[in-house]
């Protein structure tokens, strides 16, 4: 079975409040301020949201995140699995796989992954598995996913976050337990400025 994460980065409250009433309650965020601001209104809801935190983790933000996040998608180096630890012992947590090979991705290459589950474990995080980005084209895309099915394979680990809105039938294929969907389900985001934030509790 493959998991879908609702991804409503650059979306107003009402997004995860149409998710949520439609079954969908693993929601994405890649922002610190939009996950902190919709999960304070998130008791609104029929049903309990599983936060999963997608973006770059900068560990002056880990705090305030710990106790709202259920599944840390991001993680790309021990400083910051050894800050999620201290907050948040025991988090469930992926390590981001770099398969791009290009300046400003996020993600450790394949070939650090294995040291820095290792790592992350040593702090007592629980590493469900691995989670990439995939340069952009079919093939491109294809070669990434297959490349972390079979590192994860080789680590042991159960899940594989891959696949967004452009690639997902690529990422089934090729063995993805969860994909990250936004603009599929909810449409163009509009442009950071103008996202709505959630009304007051």
């Amino acid at each position: 079975m493959v998991r879908v994460i609702g991804v409503t980065k650059g979306f107003g409250f009402d997004a995860v409040r149409a998710a949520v009433e439609a079954g969908l309650v693993d929601i994405g965020e890649n922002y610190a301020a939009e996950l902190e601001s919709k999960a304070a209104t998130a008791d609104a809801l029929p049903r309990q949201v599983v936060w999963h935190f997608l973006g770059a983790v900068q560990r002056n933000k880990v705090a305030r995140l710990a106790p709202i996040v259920g599944l840390w998608q991001s993680v790309a180096r021990p400083e910051e699995g050894a800050r999620i630890a201290r907050f948040a012992p025991g988090a469930k947590v992926l390590v981001e796989i770099d398969t791009t090979g290009l300046g400003g991705r996020n993600g450790c290459p394949p070939s650090g992954a294995r040291a820095l589950v290792g790592d992350l474990r040593s702090d007592g995080l629980d590493v469900k598995g691995v989670m990439t980005v995939a340069a952009p084209g079919e093939i491109a895309a294809r070669a990434a996913f297959e490349t972390v099915t079979r590192l994860a394979d080789e680590l042991g680990v159960e899940e594989r976050s891959m696949g967004m809105s452009d690639d997902l039938e690529v990422a089934v294929a090729a063995g993805t337990t969860m994909v990250r969907i936004g603009r599929a389900l909810f449409g163009e985001r509009p442009p950071r400025r103008q996202s709505a934030r959630p009304p007051a509790p």
